[in-house]
């Protein structure tokens, strides 16, 4: 019977996902580091099966290099999501790749400090993600209202995901010092491929998030609005235009159809209703919904995408966030004869 160790198993499965990747999001501005992210997840996973299990001796200059620029991957594409970068696309790479810049040059001069160089890397790349998330899904002005929720859950997994990470690499480190490497191989199969497939799936879930393929304009308004005053412009878009039915309405692109800095709203938002942005959008989606369900006899896949949302599982959780309750459940309850 034919054998194929696991590493390689994991490798072709993380294919798989990238090609699912790709062809989900056909057509539309994909998250390229994200996408990026999977494959180098997918060749780390080779490189591991090559060097632990036929004892490839070359590939150990190549894997460190190959993790080094993980955390990166994963940092640039939340930050595209975020839009927080002032950099040009070349000085965000070259800045980037530092990281692997570092690894090769230890390689060459100063082996010892390849290993705490790549948990300091993995640490310091979870922690900006970390900070770049502080302010909630707010903080993903390119992701559309009904992905934010599940975006926002699948970078904080991510980043998870370098943690755990850099705590294999410490616990391997260790194990080579104290022990002589006798449980490395083991936490190097199952610790490391974990933490890739956790990052690789973590990734694929932000990456349902993207920027429309519209033209981004930067707006500035003449004078700062009041919070109150904010509030009324995105009300009144909300009502009088409908603006939330629009599947790709994201913060970012709210802010431009308002001329409000994106800031300014999440903040009047915030401070007004306690709410984030996505939730306050999403609530005029499941209101609109619940009329519809009462006056009407479309079927509830058929008024959740009229209301604005594209997946089940997203309308379904806000609803019940919102109502207490379920489509069918409230459609039922509403039309029950009172007394």
């Amino acid at each position: 019977m034919l054998f194929i160790p696991l590493p390689f198993v994991v490798a072709i499965l993380l294919v798989v996902l990238f090609v699912a990747v790709r062809t989900r999001d056909a057509g539309t501005a994909p998250n390229l580091p994200f996408q990026a992210l999977i494959l180098l997840s997918a060749l780390q996973s080779t490189l591991s099966g090559l060097r632990w299990g036929y004892a490839v001796q070359p590939i150990m200059y190549v894997m460190p290099v190959a993790a080094a620029m993980v955390p990166p991957l994963a940092y640039l594409g939340v930050s595209r999501l975020a839009r927080k970068s002032a950099l040009s696309s070349l000085q965000q790479i070259c800045l980037h790749a530092l990281p692997a810049g570092l690894i090769i040059v230890l390689i060459a001069i100063w082996r010892d400090a390849i290993d705490i160089a790549i948990v300091l890397v993995d640490i310091g790349y979870a922690a900006a993600i970390l900070l770049l998330m502080r302010s909630g899904t707010d903080a993903l002005r390119l992701a559309p209202f009904e992905n934010a929720v599940p975006t926002y859950r699948a970078i904080l997994f991510a980043a998870g995901a370098l943690i755990l990470s850099a705590a294999v690499d410490i616990f391997i480190w260790l194990d080579f010092a104290w022990a002589a490497g006798e449980y490395a191989l083991k936490v190097i199969t199952f610790g490391n491929l974990v933490g890739l497939a956790i990052l690789a799936i973590a990734t694929a879930a932000a990456s349902r998030s993207h920027a429309p393929n519209d033209k981004v304009e930067t707006v500035q308004p003449p004078e700062i609005l009041q919070d109150t005053q904010t509030l009324d412009a995105v009300q009144a878009l909300m009502k009088d235009r409908h603006a939330y039915r629009d599947v790709d309405l994201n913060l970012d692109r709210l802010a431009r159809k308002l001329a409000i800095p994106a800031r300014q709203i999440s903040v009047a938002i915030n401070r007004a209703t306690g709410k984030n942005v996505s939730q306050y959008v999403n609530e005029y989606r499941i209101a609109e919904a619940c009329t519809l369900l009462v006056q009407t006899e479309k079927p509830v896949t058929e008024i959740m995408f009229d209301v604005g949302f594209q997946t089940k599982s997203n309308f379904n959780r806000e609803f019940r966030r919102v109502t207490d309750t379920t489509p069918l459940e409230w459609r039922e309850r509403s039309r029950r004869p009172s007394g």
